[in-house]
């Protein structure tokens, strides 16, 4: 019988492979699930339920070099990719949820490396457990298990929480996780661009999902994890910080979560140009000079090109290839590359400059010694119309992380040093944010992550017990603000 020619092309195209192979793989997760349950290991049955699944999981590795099956509300997702739920997979679906739910297992991840010993490895245990009743912690458990086992090829991530607390270790952990990845993509990215190798976009995608989902889920740990500004891996770190900065801009000026993944995706692929500057120019520990500035400033246009290449293999917003060319341009066109005619910069690139800009003037670099303070970087891009930043966007900015910024090193009334942690939820008190006190009033220091206190909490008498006096560096004091913050 002929087919309809969308379902055949449904097929044939990547993401209808990856829909079906992922269909296949969790049928065939469920169906050893059950198996094992039913017949002792040594059973035929369970045998060829396990080779079925380790089948079903190297088909799927044959198209993408790693798997991510993660768990969303109701819905199943394999690299992004939703699984439609049909009448012949819901019970298994539906089992599949629940037991991962149980154990708070929010996404598994399947690496080329996984072996079948591992997938029995990894059914054993949550039959197993989840027989044993409601422990404290089943995930930890479950996760200390498998590394125990030498389990490597697959590993599980927990489920964050809808509300989660951002000072909570878990938080913080899923917040790291999130930053790590955008960091070894980006690395992934800029580095196969520098030597010529295709980009994986879909993991770049994947990236930049997670990153949206955590910045509307838990916008503090993440932006927290913008002060780590390790200038040795400045490129990848200045990607991710103005990934993390616009989605959270975006999301204060209303985006929908589709038009956050574009906007991510634009913001951490902004400066894939740099992969194209000589490395000698990108890591030079002294000022540039005329003629290395003049070849640094290629890079936007170097990107559009980058990105105009990558658009042809997979799909990459066009926004971003504008974004790349746009974002050094200044909202009066002063900046560069030149403008040839008269042109009104997009929203996006409106966006990343303001990210970037306010990134890269907080941030150590190779050739500087020490940074400019964030409320001076503000305070400079809100003032200073030479600086071509959108004026509404810059309010913006300051509205999402306060006068202060997150960790601006500050002296209290009190003689106490801090780090601030997070704005004041207040708008209307935004001079006074959170703050981890790191040295106390006796001139002690206060291991990490400090010692959390809101600078609007009065006295009897109606006074604040805390404001602060001046921003300093945070160097004097021997702070290092990454050590709060992860």
């Amino acid at each position: 019988m002929t087919q309809p020619a969308g379902a055949a092309a449904d097929r044939m195209a990547p993401e209808g492979q990856l829909r079906q192979g992922g269909r296949s793989l969790l049928l065939a997760f469920y169906a050893a699930l059950r198996s094992l349950k039913l017949y002792p290991v040594e059973n035929a049955t369970v045998q060829k339920a396990l080779d079925d699944l380790d089948a079903s999981a190297h088909a799927l590795l044959a198209l993408e070099s790693d798997l991510e099956v993660r768990l969303a509300g109701d819905f199943i997702f394999v690299n992004a990719t939703r699984l439609r739920l049909e009448l012949d997979n819901y019970a298994s679906f539906s089992h599949i949820l629940a037991m991962l739910r149980a154990f708070e297992v929010g996404a598994l991840r399947i690496h080329s490396t996984a072996e079948r010993r591992e997938w029995q490895i990894l059914l054993s245990l949550l039959l197993t457990l989840a027989e044993r009743g409601q422990p404290d912690d089943r995930f930890e458990e479950l996760h200390q298990r498998l590394r125990a086992a030498g389990v490597q090829g697959l590993a599980i991530e927990r489920a964050a929480a809808n509300e989660a607390d951002p000072n909570t270790e878990q938080a913080k952990e899923a917040a790291k996780r999130v930053y790590s990845q955008g960091v070894a993509v980006t690395k992934d990215v800029i580095t196969g661009a520098r030597l010529g190798r295709a980009t994986n976009v879909k993991r770049v995608k994947r990236a930049v999902q997670l990153i949206v989902d955590q910045v509307l889920n838990n916008e503090t740990s993440l932006v927290g994890l913008t002060t780590i500004r390790d200038y040795d891996e400045y490129t990848f770190t200045h990607s991710v910080n103005v990934c993390i900065f616009s989605v959270a801009l975006g999301k204060k000026l209303g985006l929908s979560r589709l038009q956050l993944y574009d906007l991510g995706m634009t913001a951490l692929l902004h400066d894939v140009g740099k992969a194209r500057v000589p490395l000698e120019i990108l890591n030079k520990t002294t000022g540039l000079d005329e003629r290395e500035w003049r070849i640094m400033q290629d890079h936007p246009w170097l990107g559009a090109v980058t990105l105009f290449a990558m658009r042809a293999q997979d799909e990459v917003p066009f926004r971003s290839v504008l974004v790349a060319h746009e974002h050094h341009m200044k909202t009066d066109l002063t900046g560069y590359p030149k403008a040839i005619r008269p042109r009104s910069l997009g929203i996006f690139s409106r966006i990343v400059s303001v990210a970037d800009g306010f990134d890269a003037a907080t941030t150590r670099r190779s050739y500087q010694t020490v940074p400019i303070e964030p409320d001076q970087v503000l305070r400079e891009m809100w003032q200073n119309p030479r600086r071509g930043y959108d004026g509404v966007l810059v309010k913006a900015l300051i509205n999402l992380i306060g006068i202060y910024p997150v960790g601006t090193c500050v002296i209290l009334d009190t003689f106490e040093v801090g780090l601030v942690a997070a704005p004041n939820p207040d708008g209307q008190q935004l001079n006074r944010p959170m703050v981890r006190v790191a040295v106390n009033v006796d001139g002690a220091m206060v291991a990490p992550p400090g010692e959390l206190v809101s600078l609007t909490e009065q006295d009897d008498t109606g006074a604040f017990r805390r404001s602060i006096v001046k921003v300093t560096n945070p160097t004097r004091y021997g702070l290092t603000v990454g050590d709060y913050f992860v």
